[in-house]
């Protein structure tokens, strides 16, 4: 397969300020396979052969060099027949859920142009929600795919943990990261995970639904009312349903957690680039940075201690059959340029309650874009046991085209 690159302007008809200004480059793919005539973009934390990967970041940028060859999920794509039209804007070394990056802006959401798109895979979920692409590659750590996902009123998937190559993605928090991807329509949404996932065996039936009162107890009355209706929309295809309390200890003290192990991988990662650089960053961002560098070893240990013990929980609940139906996240996507300490701490830590749970146990999840908060997108997701992707992703197909 030969596979032609050109070096590209930012596209021309990129009014949502989704496309990276410095780096850009396309990819034709093979032409042939599932993806044939399909086009895609790519989250600026995969490598591109021939271009530098920015990561959010114009010192990341700056300071590396160009890929010799593109990330492992890109390749896949690439030869499954689907053209590469760009790279598309991060949040700063992905570690935010807003899409608004300090540096180059914030990409539109086309559900609301007053709002966020939600990040970090912010420039990604933007221009498939536009119908600029196809769909578009994004990350997962702590709900990168998911939250521009329930945002921008489109699917997103993050997969079992480490079901999909890494190879050629930036290394953010390893034990949590995962590549996933966006998508408007459903069809194109199962083709492409069918792709990534290397895998075409038959989904297996879903048998049982659990409800987590806990979780849903979380929202406001209105998001709640749109959200119950969604989950009789699953419920009509999965049955019976089984009330269950996820977190006996609490969904924060899960969400505390995550934050801790998340923050020490980050550091471990990217401290060394961090204190050699000393890049500036924004709000949120910079008090995240400067958290993760003191975490220390006793709060790491108490956290995986917590977090096996959260994992085996959920490995017991998830039985094969079984799937969860979680808020993506509590309520619609904040309006740009808000208040730094209500939307990167205070909101961001309440999403993270419902975020922390596939991230913690490494469980696929998808947000499904079924519900509203008034009138901004609001996505219901459902979550499956480990390796159960490809019935989840029946499921979503199953429960959109209803």
């Amino acid at each position: 397969m030969s596979l032609k690159a050109h070096v590209a302007a930012t596209p021309a008809d990129d009014t949502l300020g989704a496309f990276c200004p410095d780096n850009q480059i396309a990819l034709n793919g093979s032409g042939e396979g599932p993806l044939a005539g399909l086009s895609f973009a790519a989250k600026d934390v995969f490598d591109i052969a021939g271009a530098v990967t920015g990561n959010g970041h114009p010192d990341w940028l700056r300071t590396h060099a160009p890929a010799a060859r593109s990330a492992d999920v890109v390749e896949r794509l690439l030869a499954a027949g689907a053209d590469l039209v760009g790279k598309t804007i991060s949040d700063e070394l992905a570690y935010s859920l807003t899409g608004e990056n300090f540096h180059y802006g914030t990409p539109l959401n086309p559900a609301d142009p007053s709002r966020v798109p939600g990040g970090s895979s912010s420039g990604s979920a933007s221009v498939v929600a536009a119908g600029v692409v196809d769909f578009a590659l994004g990350s997962d750590c702590g709900g990168s795919v998911r939250v521009p996902a329930s945002y921008c009123g489109i699917l997103g998937m993050r997969p079992t943990h480490g079901r999909i190559s890494l190879q050629g993605a930036v290394p953010f928090a390893p034990s949590f990261d995962c590549a996933g991807w966006f998508a408007r329509d459903t069809d194109i949404f199962m083709r492409v995970g069918r792709v990534l996932l290397s895998d075409d065996t038959p989904a297996r039936p879903l048998t049982r639904l659990l409800f987590p009162v806990d979780a849903f107890a979380m929202l406001e009355a209105e998001s709640r009312a749109s959200l119950d209706q969604a989950v009789e929309r699953v419920a009509t295809l999965v049955s019976p349903v089984e009330q269950i309390v996820l977190a006996k200890d609490g969904l924060d003290t899960w969400s505390a957690t995550f934050r801790t192990l998340q923050a020490g991988e980050i550091w471990q990662s990217m401290g060394g680039w961090l204190n050699e650089v000393e890049p500036q960053f924004g709000p949120g961002v910079k008090e995240r940075f400067e958290a993760a560098k003191t975490v220390d070893p006793d709060s790491l240990d108490r956290a995986k201690a917590h977090r096996r013990t959260i994992v085996a929980g959920l490995d017991a609940l998830l039985r094969p059959g079984s799937v969860l139906v979680l808020p993506t996240v509590p309520r619609g996507a904040p309006e740009r340029g808000g208040d730094v300490a209500e939307i990167e701490v205070s909101y961001r830590n309440k999403a993270m309650n419902l975020l922390s749970v596939a991230g913690l146990a490494g469980l696929p999840q998808i947000s499904l874009p079924l519900a509203r908060h008034g009138h901004l997108p609001l996505g219901l997701s459902i979550v499956g046991s480990r390796g159960s992707d490809v019935d989840l992703l029946a499921l979503a197909e199953a429960v959109c085209d209803r």
